[in-house]
C-alpha cells in the first residue's frame, strides 16, 4: 500500500535527487523542466559516480552515450529498479540491437513515479489527493562513421502528470561522439543530452526550458591491470560544472566490484556533514548470458542512502 505524502515532502525528496540543497548552489538549479531526466540510469553507471560517457560499452550506453552502441555485438536487454525516496519509484528499460556493418538500434523507457500525495489548502486542511508520474520514451540509432569513431543520435518524447492539475510534453534529442584509440584500450566521449523543448506546460500561460547537459567523458582500461577508470566532466546549463569518477576491478570473475563519486552529490550534500557523501559504491555478476549490478549511494542530505537494481541479457 502507498503511503500518502504532502506535497510539500514530495517536493523537497525530489529536488534533493536532481537540484541540491546546499548554501552556494546555483540559484539556476532545478529551474528546468523535467529534471527526472538527470538522473542516471544503470547500477553498473551509478556505482561508478555516474561516470560513463566515455565508457558507454553496454546496454547504459542508451542513456549515457548513444555513440557507444556499436560496441555491443549482440543484441540485448536491460531494466533498471530505483527505490527513492519518500516511495518515489523509477525504472529504466532498454533494449538494442546491432545491424549491417557499424550500425545499431536501440529503444528505451525511463518512468518516474511520485506516488500519492495529499492535497492541503493554504491553512494546512488536506483537501483531497493526487498522482504525479513522468515518462520519457526514446529511439537510439549509433553509427561506427570510421574504425575508431562513432557517432549516436537519441530521439525523445517526454510526457509528465500532474493528477487532474494537467499534463505538459516536450521533445528532446541527445547527440553523442566516441573515439577509440587503437589500443582499444582509452576512448574518449562527448554527449549533448536533453536538447529540445517543452511544446505544452501544465499551464497554458507557461513553458520551461528542458536540462540540457553536456558531458565529456574519459576511460581507460590499465595494461597488466584488470582496472577501468572513468572520468566524467559534466555541464548543465541549469547548474555549475562538476566531475565524476569511477573504477571498475573485474578480476575477481564472476564477481565485478566498482567504486565511485560525484562531485555535485558532494557539494550538494554539505548541510549533512557526512564525509562519505558524494561516494557510491556497488558491484555485479555474471552469470551465463546474464549480469546483476547492485549500487549504494551514499546520503542524500538527512534522507540517508539510496540503493539501484539492474538485471541485464545479451541474446
Amino acid at each position: 500500500m502507498k503511503s500518502y505524502k504532502t506535497i510539500t515532502m514530495g517536493a523537497i525528496a525530489f529536488s534533493l535527487l536532481v537540484g541540491g540543497t546546499a548554501q552556494g548552489i546555483n540559484k539556476k538549479a532545478g529551474t528546468t523542466a523535467y529534471q527526472f531526466l538527470k538522473i542516471g540510469k544503470g547500477a553498473r553507471a551509478v556505482s561508478m559516480g555516474g561516470a560513463a560517457t566515455g565508457m558507454a560499452d553496454d546496454e547504459g550506453g542508451l542513456y549515457w552515450n548513444p555513440a557507444g552502441l556499436v560496441q555491443v555485438k549482440t543484441r540485448a536487454a536491460t531494466f533498471s529498479y530505483d527505490n527513492y525516496l519518500v516511495d518515489i519509484q523509477s525504472g529504466f528499460l532498454g533494449y538494442l540491437s546491432p545491424y549491417g556493418e557499424g550500425d545499431a538500434l536501440g529503444i528505451s523507457l525511463i518512468y518516474m513515479d511520485y506516488g500519492e500525495m495529499e492535497e492541503r489548502d493554504d491553512e494546512g486542511k488536506k483537501t483531497g489527493s493526487f498522482v504525479a508520474s513522468d515518462m520519457a520514451l526514446s529511439i537510439t540509432y549509433s553509427k561506427l562513421m570510421r574504425a575508431h569513431i562513432s557517432v549516436g543520435i537519441s530521439g525523445k518524447i517526454i510526457y509528465e502528470r500532474l493528477g487532474d492539475y494537467g499534463t505538459s510534453d516536450g521533445y528532446a534529442i541527445d547527440l553523442g561522439g566516441l573515439y577509440r584509440l587503437a589500443s582499444e584500450r582509452t576512448r574518449f566521449g562527448l554527449m549533448v543530452q536533453n536538447l529540445g523543448f517543452q511544446r505544452t506546460g501544465l499551464t497554458s500561460k507557461h513553458k520551461d526550458p528542458l536540462p540540457t547537459t553536456l558531458r565529456l567523458g574519459f576511460s581507460h582500461r590499465l595494461k597488466g591491470l584488470p582496472l577501468l577508470i572513468d572520468l566524467d566532466l559534466i555541464k548543465p546549463l541549469d547548474n555549475d560544472l562538476y566531475f565524476s569518477l569511477g573504477g571498475e576491478l573485474y578480476s575477481l570473475k564472476p564477481l565485478i566490484l566498482r567504486l565511485g563519486y560525484n562531485h555535485q552529490r558532494k557539494r550538494e550534500d554539505k548541510s549533512s556533514g557526512d564525509k562519505l557523501a558524494g561516494c557510491s559504491w556497488g558491484m555485479g555478476i555474471r552469470w551465463k548470458k546474464f549480469r546483476f549490478d547492485y549500487a549504494y549511494v551514499f546520503s542524500y542530505a538527512y534522507f540517508g542512502g539510496d540503493h539501484r537494481f539492474s538485471i541485464s541479457k545479451n541474446f
